[in-house]
Order: C-alpha cells, then sequence, then structure tokens
C-alpha cells in the first residue's frame, strides 16, 4: 500500500469497489466559475494522486463538459484502475441543451453518448437521475416503467456493473429500493452533520445491502463556510434557525480543536451504508484539501459531546 491509498468498499452485493472518498465533476463543468480546461484536467489527476478511484459525473454537469474533461484527464490510466460513474435522464441535445428523458431508447442513447465524451468503451455505475426534479409523477413513473428495467438488463448481460439514482431526497429512492433490484444510490444533502432525516433509510440500506454515495455533506455550503452571513443551506440562504444550529455545532467541534468542515465530512461517512462519500472539486487545490480533511482523525469525545448535546441523532453511529 502506498501513502495514498483510500481503503475501498464494495458496492451492494456487486464485485465493484469504490473507494471511500470519492470525486464529484460537477466543479469541473463549470458549476461554480468558469475553468480552463488545464486547470479541469489537473483537478482530476491531483485527485488520482490523492488516492482516488472512484469519479461520479453526468451530462448535466456543464452540458457534457464534466465527462469529457474526465475522460480526458483520465487518458493513459488503466481503465480497471478507475470507477466510473455516470447518469441517465436528464438528457443533452446536440445543441448542448437539456431536456428529461427516462425511456428506454433515451437510457442507451445517453450512454452511448456519455462513452463517447468520456473516450472509454464501458462505464461501471449508471444512476437515473432526477426524476423528481419535474413532474414529480410522469418522470417518477417512467423511470420505474422504463429506465430501470432498461439498465437492469444491461447489469444482467455485463454491460454495466451497478444500478441506482441519483436524488436529493431519500423518500423516492426508497421507494425504489422497494420496487427495483438496485445497488446503491447517491444521496445529496440528506444524512449530514446537521440533519440526518434519511436515518432509517439508511439503516435499511444497510440491512439490505444497498449501498449508498453520500454528495452535499456542506448541506450546500454551511457546513463548510460556518454560520457566516450568506451562509447556503440546500442552494439557498439559510434560514436563521439552520445558521443557530450550525453556530452550536460550530462551537462544539473548535473546542475540540476540529474545524467544522472537518467534522462534517467524517460524521457523513461514518453510517455502515455509506460506501463512498463523494466531494466535489474545482482545483488541484480543492483535491489536496479534501485529501487532508479525510486524513484528520478527530476525538471520540468530540463525538460523544455532540451527540449528548442533542445536534446529532442519538441513533447516528458516530466515527470510531
Amino acid at each position: 500500500m502506498t501513502a495514498n491509498t483510500i481503503p475501498s468498499a464494495q458496492v451492494g452485493n456487486t464485485s465493484l469497489q469504490v473507494t471511500r472518498l470519492g470525486m464529484g465533476t460537477a466543479p469541473i463543468g463549470n458549476l461554480y466559475s468558469d475553468l480552463d480546461d488545464e486547470e479541469a484536467l489537473e483537478t482530476v489527476r491531483r485527485s488520482y494522486e490523492n488516492g482516488i478511484r472512484f469519479f461520479d459525473t453526468a451530462p448535466l454537469y456543464g452540458a457534457g463538459e464534466a465527462e469529457r474533461r474526465l475522460g480526458e484527464a483520465l487518458r493513459g490510466i488503466p481503465r480497471d484502475n478507475v470507477v466510473i460513474q455516470t447518469k441517465i435522464g436528464r438528457i443533452l441535445r446536440p445543441d448542448r441543451s437539456i431536456y428529461f428523458d427516462y425511456s428506454r431508447d433515451g437510457v442507451m442513447k445517453s450512454i452511448e453518448a456519455s462513452l463517447e465524451r468520456l473516450g472509454m468503451d464501458r462505464v461501471d455505475i449508471v444512476l437515473v437521475h432526477d426524476p423528481d426534479f419535474v413532474n414529480e409523477e410522469f418522470h417518477n413513473q417512467q423511470a420505474l416503467d422504463e429506465a430501470f428495467p432498461a439498465l437492469v438488463d444491461l447489469r444482467e448481460q455485463g454491460v454495466i456493473g451497478a444500478v441506482g439514482a441519483g436524488m436529493n431526497q431519500w423518500e423516492m429512492e426508497w421507494e425504489f429500493a422497494k420496487k427495483i433490484d438496485v445497488n446503491c444510490f447517491l444521496l445529496a444533502g440528506r444524512y449530514t452533520l446537521l440533519e440526518q432525516t434519511s436515518l432509517n433509510f439508511l439503516d435499511w440500506c444497510t440491512e439490505n445491502d444497498v449501498s449508498i454515495f453520500l454528495g452535499g455533506v456542506y448541506n450546500s455550503g454551511i457546513l463548510a463556510t460556518g454560520p457566516v452571513s450568506g451562509a447556503k443551506y440546500d442552494y439557498e440562504d439559510a434560514p436563521e434557525e439552520i445558521l443557530a444550529k450550525a453556530g452550536r455545532l460550530q462551537q462544539i467541534t473548535t473546542g475540540h480543536g476540529v474545524p467544522l468542515h472537518v467534522a462534517a465530512l467524517h460524521f457523513a461517512g461514518a453510517h455502515p451504508a455509506i460506501a463512498s462519500l463523494v466531494i466535489g472539486s474545482a482545483t488541484s487545490a480543492e483535491a489536496d484539501d479534501n485529501r487532508a480533511i479525510w486524513d484528520v482523525e478527530p476525538p471520540a469525545a468530540m463525538w460523544q459531546e455532540l451527540q449528548d448535546s442533542g445536534l446529532i441523532a442519538a441513533s447516528a453511529p458516530l466515527p470510531a
């Protein structure tokens, strides 16, 4: 093992192994600011150098730019060294506009286009992307009737390794899990140091061998910045009660010498259902920072104080 090795976890009952820390590629799709190609490519390469072997992407991110840049950055690296996850449902037109299509034909076209942008002959994991985003009932049903069966067929044929969904809510993911033979979910923002609303769902996933890739561990920013003016929560300005709770969390973590964002990342990864924390990086400096945070070991007394104070759920697993 090298100094940069990150432990891995199995994805559901598949043969896939993902590093417990993954890279989210939305930032290199110009999510927050326009990046030049070389900066974006260097971010991916630095993440790889830092031990990350799991990369999450989607056609939506930068209208295909994230997939293109990810594939270019990984060119020359043995394909079996990395696990690539992309998504279907939010489809990219030739003019780079996005539309929704959860049909079987849409699944096939989307995967083919993703492979072309990535410059790869396969992806390992394919997720149904945001079927609740617009016109919830329609997309939900089409995903169940067409998208998921198409992906399950591809998995059974050995074309892809795992099937799931990626969303900002756990309720619909749970409904999908009860109806479809899924392996994994990407869940953003619903299991964090600030809120554990999905705890029962995660417990169910543990019992039923469904892996969770956790995104949004900073709740759109407030757990990274702290309760400062303009802090974001769920993509909007944080309300007063959220600012107040973040302030109480920060007071305890910093009292133990641990920055709030470091505590947030480590708490999120402690539940046994979590196979990987998918953290976005826009620059090589951010990639280095994510790895440095991963290597910190917060004291057990801090977790116990947070739980004893009632700031985190009494049944939430604490980091070892």
